[in-house]
């Protein structure tokens, strides 16, 4: 898969990037979105950098997500998020998050194979083999 554009924020199911894309974030900003993923006190940001990654598989899939409400793109690609975070924050991804990010006018497109969550999505592509099989 090659994405050309720079519009485009793809999160695939690791996450490494360490800095903060734009630098006009707040440090009020940043503290809620902290609050918000529960990674209060396990990462912070100095010079426009995140602290740490050296993270759980889950937490580092929140910071992801931290990364892509802060880069503000008009699309954002999740590539199997919830698969390595518990319960909660699966329900929260898929109940508060993207709908917060849907609202922000973003175009979010969420890979997934949990079933549970279908019914929130606008659009079901149904892929089997790598073909449409429903749409």
């Amino acid at each position: 898969m090659t994405i050309a554009s720079c519009s485009v924020r793809y999160l695939p199911t690791i996450f490494f990037f360490d800095d903060i894309i734009r630098e006009n974030i707040t440090p009020t900003d940043i503290a809620s979105y902290l609050e918000k993923l529960k990674l209060t006190g396990k990462v912070t940001v100095e010079d426009n950098h995140f602290t740490t990654t050296d993270l759980s598989t889950g937490q580092r899939k929140r910071l992801a997500l931290l990364h892509a409400w802060l880069d503000d793109r008009p699309v954002i690609i999740f590539d199997e998020w919830a698969a390595d975070q518990d319960p909660t924050f699966r329900h929260l991804f898929y109940s508060e998050f993207l709908p917060e990010l849907k609202a922000r006018g973003k175009v979010v497109v969420v890979i997934s194979h949990d079933d549970r969550y279908f019914s929130l999505a606008d659009r079901v592509i149904h892929l089997q083999h790598g073909t449409v099989v429903a749409d």
